[in-house]
């Protein structure tokens, strides 16, 4: 519409004037709405909120007859919720004490501490497993794998219940080396109870146009249904059960 009126209200010069038209400086963003909030035409979107405990409890409860009738819960995911102890914690207090089912999607790169803290308030977790080579995790993730594989071993002596979660991606962590060393590592430990492959697609390529940052990962493609097949085989061939998708 060209109104300008975020322009007006953008206290951080994140928002700024270029030609015909305005521009959004993410760098310079503190994030506080202002601009979301006076827009006419709804064109300035932000995506989440600040929310207390009891909030995301009003929520959460709006959908109780559907885990009634399924059996179901809720999952704790992000990000990483563990980035947000004392918060994730009170929540999985109050689900408990709802009786909801309460599973925790971590990348386990974490707090031993505070990992081990929350698997006493919880039903079931879903472990990342990007990768069993730590010089090439490092290299994929900017991360060394020591602390999310001691996390896992941590873990399943506390008798969590534990399904692996491997994002499959082709040129990187599907080779037949570490499909060995994932199926042996996942067949060692007791508390897991499978593994679901999570093939490698595009899907966050508007996510960086919207952000206004570099895809790194351009020349990655989804694997094929055959190498899909071939590793849910090969993983198989450890006696446990895997599964494909989320």
């Amino acid at each position: 519409m060209g109104c300008r009126e975020c322009l007006a209200v953008c206290s951080s010069g994140a928002i700024r004037p270029f030609e015909d038209h305005i521009q959004w400086a993410a760098a310079d963003c503190r994030y506080c709405r202002s601009c979301a909030e006076v827009c006419p035409a709804e064109a300035v979107e932000f995506i989440g909120k600040t929310m207390t405990v009891a909030e995301v409890i009003a929520e959460i409860d709006k959908d109780t007859l559907f885990y009634d009738q399924s059996r179901g819960g809720v999952t704790f995911s992000g990000g990483e919720p563990l980035m947000q102890p004392l918060f994730l914690m009170q929540l999985l207090d109050t689900c408990g004490k709802l009786e909801l089912h309460r599973t925790l999607d971590t990348s386990g790169h974490v707090d031993t501490r505070t990992l081990l803290e929350a698997a006493t308030r919880t039903d079931l977790f879903l472990y990342d497993l990007k990768h069993m080579d730590p010089e090439k995790h490092f290299r994929y993730t900017g991360v060394s794998n020591d602390t999310i594989l001691n996390n896992l071993k941590q873990l399943s002596r506390q008798k969590a219940a534990i399904i692996i979660r491997l994002p499959l991606i082709p040129g990187i962590n599907a080779d037949e080396e570490n499909i060995d060393r994932t199926g042996e590592l996942a067949a060692s430990l007791p508390g897991v109870i499978g593994i679901q492959i999570l093939p490698y697609h595009c899907a966050a390529e508007a996510k960086y146009r919207n952000l206004d940052l570099k895809q790194k990962a351009t020349d990655v493609q989804r694997p094929s249904e055959e190498i899909i097949t071939s590793v849910a085989r090969h993983l198989e061939s450890y006696d446990l059960e895997v599964k494909i998708g989320g």
